[in-house]
């Protein structure tokens, strides 16, 4: 197994390390009740993808 020759300095690892953030999912308003939804996800609250049922929702 290699092992390196020097240590890695601070700002070279912060620099690889610029990428690895978490991001905040993208959202859009059901076009049918309403609600946030993520991209390309069937709607939790109606059952709704792309103006159509996709699955029965849950009855509360």
């Amino acid at each position: 197994m290699a092992h390196p020759k020097r240590k890695q300095s601070t700002t070279r690892r912060d620099k690889r390390r610029t990428h690895d953030k978490a991001t905040a999912p993208q959202l859009m308003e059901c076009k049918n009740c309403g609600a946030a939804v993520i991209y390309h996800r069937v709607c939790p609250e109606c059952g709704h993808y792309r103006g159509e049922l996709a699955i029965e929702a849950k009855e509360a």
